[in-house]
């Protein structure tokens, strides 16, 4: 069978290509992807390339296919995993396999297997490690954002506390207490003010800081201060960028007690620096967005590690009882990780979003594999409307939904886009 994908070769050489996929074996499954969101972590893959710590050595010669939050269909089910899977099936996929002694994940290291593609061989590797996941929903986006939500899950939970006079970890943010989360209206963090609002161990106080005013707005529009407090949670949406003492101000808002948990969602040694100067006692500053300098350092106050008992942990992507966990809130309907989204496009429009994703504003950027369309900003979609009667049928779907992505909008899109 021949497949449609997005191979990296080398640094910054991404490209798009049809090729033909090997035989199927008895260990492996056939998949159709079908939605795909553009990650962080894909750009840092293609600006490294072979440096990249989950990236072959030999790409040059033997190109892997790039992305890594994906959904799609089971085609067919090779001998082995017959009693587990079959035909017709959606899944997603936990790309975190945590194999002892190897860094190899899908979108990063295999040649057939990734989410920028229209079709992949799933190899045996994946189900052994439990990471092929059945998906019941209707829509294909929320399995393809249950791997960035799972990494927000696993991030909550890996943060710890340990009570004066033991040597326990109590795993998770602590319950009722004070949060932070800085550089906190991206796509990342929306998901993660959405899951801090929803699950069980929420805080008491949730403070939410950025520097861009209609980043902020448009998350307060998400999370009123009215839906915060009926969920048990004061929300405070702060613009640090206008601030003399953010540190000061911050520290202020929790009664001088500072915070049990802080999120630092940007690679930027301020907001690190930040993050480590409202810690409280016993607080816990989870580093969360990993930065693509290998010496990125950051000053920490070990004067307060020491006497205040901060400590600081870092996770890189959640396991699959978090994607699970992601899934089961997703399917409940307490999160929605459509307010990720802010754009769509077609597989041809990878390469070009990878390469420059740090330049494009916004959210998450959502790619359905086995169209062809340029990426589109949902916010666009009124002004593209007026030109092409395709795009002003899709904005009439968004507009009604305060331009958040849907189900209506996936089977629009699906229906009456074209093919690659």
């Amino acid at each position: 069978m021949k497949t449609k994908a997005v191979r990296i070769y080398g640094k910054k050489d991404l490209r798009l290509e049809e090729f033909e996929l090997p035989g199927l074996k008895d260990d492996e499954i056939l998949a159709s992807v079908m939605s795909d969101s553009i990650c962080m972590s894909s750009y840092k893959a293609a600006l490294q390339g072979a440096d990249h710590k989950r990236v072959p050595d030999d790409i040059s010669v033997h190109p892997t296919i790039i992305g890594h939050e994906f959904a799609g269909t089971i085609i067919e089910v090779g001998k082995k995993w017959q009693h587990k899977f079959r035909a017709g099936q959606k899944f997603s996929i936990q790309p975190a396999m945590n194999q002892m002694g190897t860094l190899n994940a899908p979108g990063y290291s295999y040649r057939f297997i990734g989410g920028d593609a229209t079709h992949i061989i799933i190899p045996s590797i994946i189900m052994e490690a439990d990471c092929l996941l059945p998906y019941e929903g209707e829509a294909f986006f929320p399995a393809t954002l249950s791997e960035p939500m799972s990494c927000i899950v696993g991030a909550f939970h890996a943060s710890y506390h340990t009570p004066p006079g033991t040597y326990k970890h109590n795993m998770g943010i602590r319950k009722g207490g004070n949060m932070a989360i800085l550089a906190g209206v991206g796509p990342m963090g929306l998901g993660a003010i959405d899951y801090a609002l929803h699950q069980e161990r929420k805080p008491g106080l949730l403070v939410v800081t950025d520097i861009d005013d209609n980043r902020l707005k448009r998350a307060l529009s998400i999370f009123s201060f009215e839906h915060a407090e009926k969920e048990g949670v004061k929300i405070v949406f702060i613009n640090t960028g206008k601030m003399s003492d953010p540190a000061g101000y911050l520290h202020d808002l929790t009664g001088g007690k500072g915070y049990d948990d802080v999120f630092v969602f940007a690679p930027v040694k301020s907001v690190i620096e930040l993050g480590d100067a409202i810690l409280g006692f016993d607080g816990c500053l989870n580093f969360f967005a990993g930065p693509v300098d290998p010496e990125f350092k950051a000053d920490f106050n070990f004067y307060n590690v020491h006497y205040s008992f901060t400590h600081i942990v870092g996770t890189s992507g959640g396991n699959t009882d978090d994607m699970r966990e992601s899934l089961k809130l997703m399917g409940e309907g307490k999160i929605n990780p459509a307010i990720m989204i802010t754009h769509v496009g077609g597989l041809d429009s990878v390469v070009e979003t990878t390469l420059n994703l740090p330049r494009i504003p916004g959210g998450k950027k959502l790619i359905y594999t086995n169209i062809s369309m340029p990426l589109i900003a949902l916010s666009e979609l009124d002004d593209l409307g007026k030109e092409d009667v395709f795009y002003s049928g899709l904005n009439e779907i968004v507009s009604k939904n305060d331009y958040i992505w849907s189900l209506e909008a996936e089977k629009y899109l699906l229906a009456n886009a074209k093919p690659i």
